[in-house]
C-alpha cells in the first residue's frame, strides 16, 4: 500500500469511527500491532458486522470479522490477542498480535428528579466524566443556583414525556435514572422510557412502590423483556442512607452494567479460601 493509499485508507476509518458515536452505535477497532508485515493496518467492525477497512490479508480479515461480537460482548475496553487465540488463521499470520478497542459514546446519564438524590447523582456523574442531563417540572429546582456547574445540562420540563424523550433519543449510550418525588411522576417518565431502548433504567424506592410501578406499565401494555431490565429498587446494596450515598450506589451499578463487573467486593476470594 502507498502512502497515498495509507492516507485514504485511514480518513475512511476517522470518518467510520465519527459516525459510530455520532449514530450512538457500538463497534471494535482492531489494528495489527505485530506481523510480518503490514503493521499499523486497521479495521472497523460495527455492531451490526459491517467493516471497513482491511488488514491486509482476506483470512485474517474473516478471523478478525468473527471474533469482533464477541469482543463487544465482553464489554472489555481493550485487549490484546495473538492471531491464534482467535480461530483457524493463516499460518503465516499465526503469532501476529492484534489490538482490539471498544468504540461506544461516552455515557449520558439522564436524571429523571432535581431532588436531593437527583442533585447529589448529577455532580457525581459529572465528577467521574459522565455527561448528566436533569430534568424536572419544577423550573425553580433546575436552575444553575442549585447546579452552579454548567456541564451539568438543564431541562424544565413542561411535560415528562416529551422531555424524556427528546433527551434519550434512541437511548444508545443512555442511562436512565428515574428518582422524581412521587408515584405519578415516576411512572410518567417510565411510560416515555418504553418507547426507546436505553442502555440502562433504574427507578428508586421501595419493593412496593416500585412493584406498584411496573404493574402499571405491564397492565398499559409494556413489553415484559423491557420490564425485565428495569433496575428497580435501583442502585447496588451498599447500606446507602445519605442522598449522596444514594447516589453512590446508583452509579455503582450504572458503572458496573457499563464494564460488565459483577458489583461484589473485589476481596471475596480471599475470605471464601481462609
Amino acid at each position: 500500500m502507498d502512502q497515498f493509499e495509507s492516507k485514504a485508507s485511514a480518513k475512511l476509518i476517522v470518518d467510520a469511527v465519527e459516525r459510530v458515536l455520532e449514530e450512538g452505535r457500538l463497534a471494535v477497532l482492531v489494528t495489527l500491532i505485530d506481523a510480518p508485515r503490514g503493521v499499523g493496518a486497521k479495521m472497523l467492525v460495527d455492531e451490526s458486522g459491517q467493516r471497513i477497512g482491511a488488514l491486509g490479508n482476506d483470512q485474517l480479515n474473516e478471523v478478525v470479522l468473527g471474533h469482533a461480537s464477541r469482543f463487544l460482548e465482553s464489554r472489555e475496553e481493550a485487549r490484546t490477542f495473538r492471531v491464534n487465540e482467535l480461530g483457524p488463521e493463516p499460518l503465516q499470520w499465526q503469532e501476529a498480535r492484534l489490538l482490539f478497542e471498544r468504540i461506544q459514546p461516552d455515557l449520558h446519564l439522564v436524571i429523571c428528579g432535581a431532588g436531593h438524590v437527583g442533585a447529589s447523582l448529577a455532580k457525581l456523574a459529572n465528577a467521574i466524566g459522565y455527561r448528566a442531563t436533569v430534568i424536572d417540572d419544577r423550573a425553580e429546582f433546575v436552575t444553575r443556583v442549585r447546579f452552579p456547574d454548567e456541564r451539568i445540562e438543564l431541562i424544565a420540563a413542561d411535560s415528562w414525556t416529551g422531555a424524556v424523550q427528546a433527551v434519550v433519543g434512541n437511548g444508545r449510550g443512555v442511562a436512565i435514572a428515574v428518582v422524581t418525588r412521587g408515584h405519578n411522576e415516576d411512572e410518567e417518565c417510565m411510560r416515555a422510557l418504553m418507547a426507546t431502548n436505553p442502555d440502562y433504567v433504574g427507578l428508586i424506592g421501595s419493593k412496593r412502590r416500585t412493584t406498584i410501578v411496573i404493574d402499571r406499565l405491564r397492565e398499559a401494555g409494556a413489553d415484559n423483556e423491557q420490564l425485565k431490565k428495569i433496575r428497580a429498587p435501583i442502585g447496588l446494596d451498599i447500606g446507602a442512607v445519605t442522598p449522596e450515598e444514594v447516589a453512590l450506589a446508583i452509579l455503582a451499578e450504572i458503572v458496573a452494567e457499563r464494564r460488565g463487573g459483577k458489583g461484589g467486593p473485589l476481596s471475596i476470594w480471599r475470605r471464601e479460601g481462609s
